[in-house]
């Protein structure tokens, strides 16, 4: 039986451009699939597509039980999603925004605003309640749109690189969050490109490159697929690089990598810590002053790496970094739409059409 969130051979092209090339996708109900990948490699735009914001070209998209394409709208009402932009309203105020997602979902006025609260005090904005979005910074905009996802509990949600300009303490933050939903019976899909968060929080890792699944597998039987050991190296100074290089291949059992910036040297190899003895004894009598070496197991990083050929490229702090295939229109405002139609007595709907025409906006 197909999984909480389901894809068969889903397909998407803007132009000459393939931006999903046969997806497949199935996670279980309760579970974490961290879905990583190179910029542009179609992880936003498998999301846009699994929350109903485009349609897939070809495929099957399932999502908590519901098809995707038959009845969307009863999709939007079982999922959370938080883009990789914080889309919120910043004529209003912290407290208002997350009132208002409430009343779309036909809360009453006061769940909405006692769940408002909490929100508020778990991500750490109860001082800023009463403040225009406005005049947040770009970490409390994040925050305020990770807790507009969450505003009424869903079964399913999609994070899109969810803590993409984030402090440490809020992204550990949000970590707990996560880990607490799960234990809940929430089933997350978690985009992103810090490797350690999908390590921390996934319990299934997908890499996506060029549209398609290129790997799936646990955290370890993904760094199993690398093969054993690195032996990392810190030289003292910059033109002891070469002859450390040299030294190392002659232990190596694959290609290593070198990074002159921070005077680091890696490569894989088999022996263990024999092998690292053999290694310093090596450095020494060739001259190389080192300020550090240790042996350790295989990170995402380099899985990252043997998979896509580079290192995965971190967006910056306001979530700038994918190219046009994971790109969306730019319509920023149907929430405040939302609010001026529902004053006018427009349906409740809380994601009605307006709303999937948003950036990456629905809550």
């Amino acid at each position: 039986m197909p999984g909480a969130i389901y894809a068969e051979g889903l397909v998407k092209t803007f132009g000459d451009v393939r931006a999903l090339d046969g997806v497949d996708l199935d996670v279980p109900e309760g579970t974490v699939l961290g879905m990583l990948g190179p910029n542009g490699a179609g992880k936003t735009t498998a999301v846009r597509v699994l929350t109903t914001l485009l349609q897939p070209d070809r495929g099957k998209a399932v999502v908590a039980g519901i098809d995707v394409l038959a009845h969307p709208d009863k999709v939007r009402r079982s999922i959370g999603l938080s883009g990789q932009f914080a889309a919120v309203d910043e004529y209003l105020t912290g407290r208002e925004n997350l009132m208002m997602v409430g009343q779309l979902y036909q809360m009453s006025g006061r769940d909405a605003k006692r769940r408002a609260a909490e929100l508020l005090e778990r991500f750490h904005l109860g001082d800023a309640a009463d403040r225009t979005a406005k005049t947040y910074s770009g970490g409390m905009r994040r925050r305020l749109d990770l807790a507009a996802a969450l505003v009424v509990s869903p079964p399913v949600m999609f994070m899109d690189e969810p803590t993409t300009g984030l402090d440490p303490r809020n992204r550990q933050g949000l970590w707990d969050v996560i880990q607490e939903l799960v234990a809940g019976g929430t089933t997350l899909l978690l985009t992103t490109q810090y490797l350690e968060e999908a390590d921390h929080l996934a319990h299934d890792i997908c890499v996506v490159d060029h549209g398609k699944v290129i790997a799936r597998g646990t955290s370890d039987q993904l760094k199993a697929r690398t093969g054993g050991e690195r032996v990392e190296v810190v030289v003292h100074a910059p033109e002891h690089l070469t002859v450390a290089d040299e030294v190392l291949r002659g232990f190596g059992k694959g290609e290593g990598t070198v990074e002159p910036h921070t005077r680091k040297l890696t490569i894989p190899v088999t022996g263990g810590a024999k092998l690292l003895a053999e290694v310093i004894r090596e450095l020494d009598l060739r001259g190389v002053e080192i300020d550090d070496i240790g042996l350790r197991r295989p990170t995402l990083d380099d899985v990252f790496i043997s998979l896509t050929g580079h290192a995965a490229e971190t967006a910056d702090a306001n979530g700038n970094g994918a190219d046009a295939a994971d790109a969306g229109p730019a319509d920023g405002g149907s929430v405040g739409r939302q609010k001026k139609r529902r004053k006018a007595g427009a349906p409740a709907d809380a994601l009605d059409a307006d709303v999937t025409t948003d950036k990456e906006g629905v809550k």
